[in-house]
């Protein structure tokens, strides 16, 4: 099994240690795409004048109080690196609270879940990355919209490693978009349910659903569950005490499931 994760939009620095190595990390045959994206994101906010800092800033999507996020980006080929289950913070991490497991299950989180990133294309949760600023969502000088960069990039390199394994997709909308998975294959979401005027209401509340996401990873690592198809996963899920429900999906593509959930 696989497991598809947004990155987080918060990062901790490694406090020390060896600088990134984009060969080193999982799927290998991406490392010079990784390289390419790395060397343009570093130079594209090298540069020192005013209005080249603006310019930088506009790129990244960052206002002015995070100017030091483009400061970090210039040292990211120098940069301490550690493993992403430590650079990613945030709701789905805190939930996850990968830093608790050891052993097999460790082993088992660092073989089967998959972050999805704007500047690595994809990194397993063991692969040491330094702290960065940069979404699929942006445009980068000299490459143009990461998002269909990296769809091309990564299609060949996921649909060999995801050929004989079913798929769990926790990510968000922007990054799904970075590659689709086939049949073999379960797309998540988390509903809030609530009851208003007597009647069940059903959303998707943010935080709430980061935090159930990483508490359903974390379960499964617990369990290192080894589902071969989306149904055995489906059972697996609905051992842990989770409530699926299945949704109607494109014919050939992937299954559509539900978490509900019913407490804040």
């Amino acid at each position: 099994m696989l497991i598809l994760l947004p990155p987080s939009e918060g990062k901790t620095p490694a406090p020390d240690g060896p600088p990134v190595d984009p060969s080193s990390l999982w799927l290998p045959s991406l490392a010079a795409a990784r390289t390419r994206v790395l060397k343009r994101l570093v130079a594209l906010c090298g540069r020192t004048s005013a209005r080249s800092i603006a310019d930088s800033l506009a790129v990244l999507g960052l206002s002015d109080g995070q100017r030091g996020e483009i400061t970090r980006n210039t040292e990211l080929l120098t940069a301490p690196a550690a493993p992403a289950a430590q650079v990613y913070t945030g709701v789905l991490y805190e939930a996850l609270g990968a830093a608790e497991l050891a052993g097999a299950e460790k082993d088992w989180l660092d073989r089967t879940a998959v972050v999805f990133s704007g500047l690595w294309g994809v990194v397993r949760l063991g692969d040491a990355i330094p702290a960065y600023r940069c979404s699929v969502g942006v445009t980068l000088p000299g490459i143009g919209g990461l998002t269909p960069y990296w769809k091309k990039g990564l299609q060949k390199a996921l649909d060999e490693a995801t050929a004989e394994a079913p798929v769990l997709d926790l990510r968000s909308g922007a990054y799904a978009a970075m590659w689709a998975p086939g049949a073999n294959a379960a797309v998540l979401r988390v509903l809030h349910e609530r009851v208003v005027g007597g009647v069940a209401k059903r959303s998707v509340v943010s935080h709430f659903n980061k935090a159930t996401k990483g508490r359903l990873v974390r379960a499964l690592a617990v369990e290192q569950a080894a589902p071969d198809t989306v149904d055995e996963l489906i059972t697996a899920l609905r051992d842990l005490k989770f409530t699926i429900e299945e949704q109607p999906g494109p014919a050939g593509g992937p299954r559509r499931l539900d978490v509900i959930v019913s407490e804040l």
